[in-house]
């Protein structure tokens, strides 16, 4: 077949845009490695329950025209992000607002907890002044932020040990930016997001994307056509030359096209040559619990200590309400990343968004294939933002 489009990647950017492209009436073809549509966003039922397979996703925006598109493809319920922290024997509302501040400190006014917060604060900062021999203030590390934007106890119960192991490294080593702010709600109000729009489409992710992708019953009518191939790597089909792919590449299995859309890693895409791009990556550890009801009452479970090795639990069935026999439940380890494990977050420092400048560079030469998503970005995207610019990409 010739195609107008080979989309390189079935997961949420790659599925709007081979959308949008056939309702332009282009022919698509969309490939992916894995054997299933939905990239990390894919769910699978298993005992009448939508498991999240690579993690949680919880859709949220304040993007009304974003809102509406996914609205077209699925019907959302009103799932309100409600984490809760664990550390020690103590628990912790998520985000930190007067539930947590009350529990913590004893108290029931925003002013009590404005006043312990600024205290312990500055506290901090004069100690760390004192420290450093300087009269002025200025955080050299992610650890001295934390403190000088927090205090001591928040930053010791609720950030220290889940930071560190989200990252692998200590706060000390860790840069200031990262935390550029830690919000404060001075009110009673567990939703962790602040956006106006927030919830879990009904059926699970996987039902979204294939009506993206025009799988199945019920999808529109356009004027083009998406043909969806899964299990089929794009390297596959690359021909080496030294250690970079030869470009571009015009077929795949002996399928032809004219334009890529590539959402996968962009240094790996060119053979690393110019350097390789850090990632964060995930483990997870899923277990089915067909004799338990309910195991931890929530459907976000952080824990904050670095002892305990993974971040949080996830317990499937609450993120739709679930009631019945049976529960599913993911713990999820942050991990190093290597080559040939599953990248989830971009390391986004000053040397790898420099590296990255330079790809963006390289891939200038090749005006018909693009770059899109987190790996193709390189850039940690909310779902909502996924949507966004991969319709101002189409546009």
């Amino acid at each position: 077949m010739k195609y107008d489009y080979l989309v390189v990647g079935a997961g949420l950017y790659g599925a709007v845009f081979a959308h949008e492209k056939a309702k332009q009436g282009k022919s698509v073809l969309v490939i992916d490695k894995r054997e299933h549509v939905g990239g990390n966003i894919y769910t699978e039922n298993r005992m009448g329950i939508n498991v999240h397979m690579y993690g949680a996703h919880i859709f949220h925006t304040s993007d009304k025209e974003v809102w509406d598109y996914v609205n077209n493809f699925a019907e959302f319920n009103n799932y309100i992000n409600s984490p809760v922290a664990v550390y020690k024997d103590e628990l912790y509302n998520l985000p930190f607002n007067m539930n947590t501040f009350s529990k913590m400190w004893n108290i029931k006014t925003p002013e009590e907890a404005k006043a312990i917060i600024s205290k312990q604060a500055n506290e901090e900062i004069e100690r760390m002044k004192a420290e450093k021999g300087t009269d002025s203030f200025t955080a050299d590390n992610l650890e001295e932020q934390a403190l000088s934007l927090a205090g001591r106890d928040i930053y010791e119960k609720l950030v220290k040990g889940y930071t560190e192991k989200q990252w692998g490294r200590d706060c000390k080593e860790l840069p200031a930016f990262i935390i550029k702010r830690l919000p404060m709600r001075y009110i009673y109000d567990n939703n962790y997001f602040n956006d106006r729009y927030q919830g879990i489409p009904i059926g699970g992710y996987t039902a979204l994307i294939e009506k993206l992708l025009l799988i199945g019953e019920g999808t529109e009518k356009v004027s083009g056509s998406i043909t969806v191939k899964t299990g089929i790597d794009y390297y596959d089909f690359v021909k080496i030359e030294g250690n970079v792919p030869a470009q571009p590449l015009s077929s795949v299995n002996g399928d032809e096209f004219d334009n890529m859309l590539f959402t996968g890693m962009i240094d790996e895409f060119f053979g690393y040559k110019l350097g390789t791009l850090e990632y964060r990556s995930l483990r997870f550890e899923t277990e089915d619990l067909p004799d338990v009801d309910n195991y931890q009452g929530n459907a976000v479970v952080n824990y904050t200590e670095r002892e305990i090795p993974y971040t949080r639990i996830i317990e499937h069935k609450h993120f739709e309400y679930g009631n019945g026999k049976g529960t599913i439940v993911t713990r999820e380890y942050p991990a190093t990343w290597k080559h040939g494990d599953e990248p989830y977050y971009p390391m986004n420092d000053e040397k790898n968004n420099t590296l990255f400048a330079k790809y963006l560079d390289l891939a200038k030469e090749y005006p018909n294939i693009q770059f899109g998503g987190r790996l193709g970005a390189y850039k940690y995207y909310n779902m909502d933002q996924v949507i966004r610019a991969a319709l101002d990409m189409v546009k």
